[in-house]
């Protein structure tokens, strides 16, 4: 998989940002597996403190039991996307050095993942913005914003870990929320015969453990909504904004999530899904779901 290069101007089409946001373990050093922390739980079956490499990190920076994770009770694992920022820190931002040939660097390696994780995560989202014609209207603005979110990533390990992610974050939600709004009333004005909303449906609800099953929760706003265990089968989230939704444990089987609006591979492989789940085509269809 290719790595973002601070000297590659050439190509910057939606495709490879696609493939450039996603995680690439092979040119990774096993980050996420020392970086952050866990605690005992359903997701993970023992305690590890952040800084603290897992026990199951091989010192090839491979894990152990990659195969079997589920099984061996680390399902959290299986969930976690650092959407490609593990390599950046590691090839670019530290230049291919490794914390254990250069201990000294372990620190602020393990501390700039989240920071880098975060710049990508929002990378993803502007990527998938851009390629919406409803938000025409802030074209600009959002390419910009994309362009300034780029060159923060490729800052040097003091000036990163200085950085203000949240500000920054603050600042492109802005943008992503007038996207999520340009499309999902364009969305609605073409359909005809838009669905009445749900007032329990809406931009952080609790709907945890919800009975959703064949619900037309079409261009619903449901960021940063709780669908924990949430029955949605079946279901219609078409042109549903999902960004920040909590889809631990939801089940989405034969639910219709083409052209949703910045969903994550995380946050399917958080839910439980099958075949006939309709996903949009740049996601992956995790290998754990039923067939």
């Amino acid at each position: 998989m290719p790595q973002i290069d601070r000297n590659d101007r050439n190509d910057r089409s939606p495709d490879f940002y696609r493939r450039t946001l996603q995680a690439d373990c092979e040119r990774c050093f096993g980050l996420c597996c020392a970086a952050l922390p866990f605690a005992a739980s359903e997701d993970f079956a023992i305690d590890k403190a952040a800084g603290q490499p897992c026990p199951n990190l091989r010192s090839d920076f491979r894990c152990g039991i990659h195969d079997g994770l589920r099984q061996q009770g680390f399902r959290g694992c299986t969930v976690f996307d650092c959407f490609g920022a593990g390599q950046k820190v590691s090839q670019i931002t530290f230049g291919g050095r490794d914390w254990r040939q250069a201990p000294e660097t372990a620190d602020r390696m393990f501390q700039a993942l989240p920071i880098m994780r975060q710049l990508h995560e929002l990378l993803w989202y502007l990527n998938e913005a851009l390629m919406l014609q409803a938000a025409r209207p802030i074209y600009d603005a959002l390419r910009q914003t994309l362009e300034k979110t780029e060159r923060l990533t490729e800052l040097g390990p003091d000036s990163l870990l200085d950085l203000d992610a949240a500000a920054h974050r603050a600042e492109v939600n802005t943008l992503l929320l007038q996207t999520s709004e340009l499309v999902r009333e364009d969305a609605r004005r073409r359909d005809g015969n838009p669905p009445k909303p749900r007032k329990n449906v809406r931009r952080g609800a609790d709907l945890i453990g919800a009975k959703l099953r064949g619900a037309d929760l079409r261009f619903a706003n449901l960021r940063g909504a709780y669908l924990i265990a949430a029955d949605l089968r079946e279901a219609d989230l078409r042109t549903a904004d999902l960004i920040g939704a909590d889809f631990r444990d939801a089940d989405i089987r034969g639910a219709n999530l083409g052209g949703s609006l910045f969903l994550t591979q995380a946050q399917l492989n958080a839910a439980k899904g099958d075949a006939r789940t309709q996903l949009p085509q740049f996601l992956t269809r995790p290998v754990h779901w039923t067939a």
